[in-house]
C-alpha cells in the first residue's frame, strides 16, 4: 500500500502539476480502481486536492516544502515586478495565494500609504471582498467557487457582495475584462485595490494587486498591474510565450493589449460600469 501512494504521490512533479485520474493510472501503471481508491484516500488525508480540474498536490504536501507551502518560486519570480509597480505608482503592492476561501499574502512592498493598509506578510483576508481574491477566483470553475465560498461569504463593509450569485455575476465580469478585478471599501473602509492573476496552463497560481485610498483612480494604473501579472506569468511559464492555448479556464493570459482595448477599459472604469 506505502509503495503504490508513493507512486502515486511521485507523479505530481510540481506544485502546479495538475492530473485526472487516467493520467495518474498511466503514469504509475494501477489499475483504474486502485488509483482511484488510493486517490480518495490521500484527498481525505489533505495530501491531494481534488477540483473538477483533476488532482493536485494538497496543503499537507505543499507545507513540507516549508512554512508558506512552497510560494518562493513565486515570490522570486514576482519580487522586481513589484518593486517596479510601487516605484512607477508610489502605491502598496501586494503579491498573494488562494489558501481556501482566504488570499495568503506572500509580499508587501509599501510606499507612503502602507501603514494605512491592514495587511501583512503571512497574513490572510476572506477571498470574495478583495481584489487579489477575485482575479483568481474568476479563472476557476464555477462549482469550485461554489465549494470554496460555501457558508464563508459574510459582509466586511455595507459594499461587500455577499451573495454567491453576485459574486458569480462580478466573476464573470472580471473574465470580460481581461481578468481585471478591482475593489472599492469591501474589505476595509477607504481602501481600494485593483489585480490581476498569474496564470500558468493549469489555472491561477496567484495575483498582483496595487492598493490606495478611496479615492485612487485605479482605472490609471490597472495596465501596470496587468503587465506585471503577465510578465511574471512567463517568468514561471515561459512555454506560454508560443502559440498553444487551451480552454478558457485554464488558458493563458494574452500577451498584449491593444491600445485601443485599454483605452475602452479605462472609459468603461471612467463611466462607473465597474461597479
Amino acid at each position: 500500500m506505502v509503495e503504490r501512494m508513493t507512486l502515486i504521490m511521485d507523479s505530481f512533479t510540481g506544485r502546479y502539476t495538475r492530473l485526472t485520474l487516467e493520467d495518474v493510472a498511466r503514469r504509475t501503471h494501477l489499475p483504474r480502481s486502485t488509483a482511484h481508491r488510493i486517490l480518495d484516500q490521500l484527498v481525505r488525508l489533505r495530501w491531494l486536492e481534488h477540483t473538477s480540474l483533476g488532482y493536485s498536490l494538497g496543503r499537507r504536501a505543499l507545507d513540507l516544502g516549508g512554512g508558506d507551502g512552497s510560494h518562493g518560486e513565486v515570490r522570486e519570480a514576482a519580487a522586481p515586478l513589484l518593486h517596479e509597480l510601487q516605484l512607477k505608482t508610489g502605491m502598496v503592492v501586494h503579491l498573494a495565494v488562494l489558501d481556501g476561501a482566504k488570499v495568503f499574502y506572500l509580499d508587501k512592498v509599501g510606499g507612503r500609504f502602507a501603514a494605512s493598509v491592514p495587511s501583512r506578510v503571512g497574513g490572510r483576508a476572506p477571498a470574495h471582498c478583495t481584489a487579489l481574491g477575485k482575479a483568481i477566483m474568476a479563472w476557476l470553475e464555477p462549482e469550485y467557487v461554489d465549494t470554496l465560498l460555501a457558508g464563508d461569504i459574510s459582509r466586511m463593509t455595507d459594499r461587500t457582495i455577499g451573495e454567491l450569485g453576485t459574486m458569480h455575476q462580478e466573476l464573470h465580469r472580471i473574465r470580460q475584462r481581461h481578468g481585471l478585478a478591482f475593489e472599492r471599501e469591501e474589505c476595509f473602509p477607504g481602501i481600494s485595490c485593483v489585480a490581476a492573476a498569474i496564470r500558468g496552463p493549469e489555472g491561477p497560481v496567484a495575483a498582483i494587486s496595487l492598493v490606495g485610498d478611496a479615492r485612487t483612480p485605479l482605472e490609471k494604473v490597472a495596465p501596470l498591474v496587468v503587465g506585471a501579472a503577465r510578465q511574471t506569468s512567463l517568468a514561471l511559464f515561459p512555454d506560454l510565450a508560443g502559440p498553444r492555448r487551451s480552454r478558457w479556464t485554464t488558458t493563458a493570459p494574452d500577451r498584449t493589449w491593444s491600445p485601443e482595448t485599454m483605452n475602452r477599459l479605462v472609459e468603461t472604469a471612467r463611466s462607473g460600469e465597474w461597479l
